[in-house]
């Protein structure tokens, strides 16, 4: 669910507020009332309000300019939200090649510059004692900043992902371009923490912790790309071979319904996955709810092969398939698990979201108790806070 306050759309993109926003919004209109106190104290209010607002719409232009470029590569964004350290635009998937990621990611500073020159010159065809003046000069000032603050080679900031795009078309590996542009945004976090502390310990200087609290910021979402980037080198590593298991049964399909329900059926608290084979070939998947419907008068006369559903018509993936590729198949069909064909054709294994999981959870070196891998198998659900389908769709 989407966090925050919607307040409306633009070119189709939801926009939203999250509620640290009012808190810059109002720390900025305090803060910039005390440059207007010429013009008295209503409008200097008003003044400091409007230049905190036009501030936040400087920013939303700036993160559309990011959105429109994505949405020309066919990229589908789900959301603008601005907060506490200005914007993010929620897309749904990276850009194809690093020519076209850097282009989305040099859309927003260009416009932040674009910005500023109109502004610049608006600013000139206006009394320079003006109000409008003053308001239009600060708010060129404040885009040049924005503009030229973003190219910091860094993630989370845009000039990380023209770093991660420069890398990237360097090495032909993704991956290794947003491990080098987050491993920099870490640095320069801790940078601007130190820096800030010490502006704050031995200069007295109060807006220190400003520039601490921006480098905690980059430190965190930088080091948010690093663990993203280790469970999408997961998700494309490990193998559907890796991750199944041979939790079904194979049965002859050449057994009766009746047969099949008493040898199998009776008395099983839990029905496990089975598969008909007869003549040495798998002929499909059993289906208990297609025996449910027949008539039990027929149960007699018809064997599992006349019931089951087709290999050929079963959503399967082949031992070699990705993860990403597995997730994909899983969460489009809504699938509670998914048969691995081996190269031959033969049923090799199944896997659910529990294997998954515990599949991931190894090649991190991430430890997980058994009994929590059960209950993902039980309620077919991943754990919070593990977004596997959103990261694997974005891959694609």
């Amino acid at each position: 669910m989407q966090a925050g306050w919607r307040i409306g759309s633009l070119f189709g993109i939801p926009l939203f507020v999250d509620s640290s926003w009012f808190v810059i919004v109002l720390l900025f209109t305090v803060a910039n009332r005390q440059d207007y106190s010429q013009w008295g104290p209503t409008l200097s209010w008003i003044a400091g309000f409007a230049i905190a607002l036009l501030l936040f719409a400087s920013v939303l232009l700036h993160e559309l300019g990011h959105s429109l470029v994505a949405q020309s590569q066919g990229i589908r964004v789900n959301s603008i939200t601005l907060f506490l350290f200005g914007g993010v635009a929620a897309i749904d998937q990276e850009s194809k090649t690093p020519g076209q990621a850097f282009q989305v990611a040099i859309a927003g500073p260009l416009v932040s510059f674009s910005l500023f020159f109109i502004l610049n010159i608006l600013a000139q065809t206006l009394p320079s004692s003006s109000l409008i003046y003053s308001l239009a000069s600060e708010l060129a000032r404040i885009n040049l900043v924005l503009g030229v603050f973003n190219l910091i080679p860094g993630l989370p900031l845009d000039g990380g992902q023209v770093l991660k795009a420069a890398v990237w078309k360097v090495t032909g590996n993704r991956l290794t371009g947003v491990r080098w542009a987050a491993k920099t945004g870490q640095f320069l976090g801790i940078l601007a923490i130190s820096l800030g502390l010490s502006a704050v310990l031995f200069a007295k200087s109060y807006s220190g912790l400003w520039i601490a609290l921006i480098g905690w910021f980059v430190l965190q979402n930088a080091g948010s790309y690093n663990r993203l980037t280790d469970l999408q080198e997961a998700l494309i590593n490990i193998k559907a071979g890796d991750t199944m298991t041979r939790e079904f049964r194979v049965v002859d399909g050449d057994l009766s319904l009746r047969q099949f329900a008493d040898e199998y059926l009776i008395g099983v608290d839990t029905i496990p996955v089975y598969f008909a084979a007869s003549d040495g070939r798998y002929r499909g998947l059993v289906s208990v709810d297609a025996l449910r419907v027949i008539e039990r008068s027929q149960w007699d006369r018809q064997t599992l092969n006349q019931i089951v559903q087709p290999l050929n018509e079963l959503i399967t993936v082949l031992e070699k398939a990705s993860l990403v590729e597995v997730i994909n198949a899983m969460e489009e069909k809504e699938l509670p698990r998914i048969t691995v064909l081996s190269p031959a054709g033969a049923v090799a294994g199944m896997i659910d979201r529990g294997d998954i999981v515990r599949s991931v959870a190894n090649y991190l070196k991430v430890p997980i108790p058994e009994t929590s891998i059960r209950r993902i198998k039980e309620e077919g659900i991943y754990p919070p806070g593990l977004p596997l389908p959103a990261l694997a769709k974005s891959m694609v």
